[in-house]
């Protein structure tokens, strides 16, 4: 009867050891889904804020370029309007002087200046047209 009494001893101790086991490794397994899931929030959150910074830094070098290409044209067209200023004075100046005539037109678009100039001296007439491309960047 001892030896009975040993054995049921035995499984219930075994039973008891097993389901305090059986509770551990559960509450182990929470712990662990719990913090894969902080885990996965955390690294969506950084690649959310990599993703917004990376936006901020492409939407600045565009912004950056647009200006740049902006004074470039800017600078071509006062290079441009400074010459056709020059030229007019210049011819002013000879028409006054030997009573031909001058004239001239432009077109100024967002992409080129295209200049027609007609000369008349005498009974001779001489056309200049050009088409001048600003540098833009499509």
């Amino acid at each position: 009867m001892v030896r009975a009494g040993t054995k049921i001893q035995a499984w219930w101790r075994g039973t008891l050891l097993r389901r305090t086991l059986l509770h551990a490794a559960l509450r182990a397994c929470v712990i662990q889904c719990w913090w894969r899931q902080i885990r996965t929030r955390q690294l969506q959150k950084q690649q959310q804020e990599a993703l917004e910074f990376y936006k901020l830094q492409i939407g600045a070098t565009v912004k950056l370029q647009s200006w740049v290409r902006m004074w470039l044209v800017r600078q071509r067209y006062r290079d441009m309007l400074n010459a056709v200023h020059i030229i007019q004075e210049h011819w002013h100046g000879n028409i006054c002087q030997i009573h031909d005539t001058f004239q001239g037109s432009y077109e100024l678009t967002g992409s080129h200046l295209q200049l027609q100039l007609d000369i008349c001296m005498g009974s001779q007439v001489c056309r200049i047209s050009d088409c001048i491309p600003f540098p833009i960047k499509n």
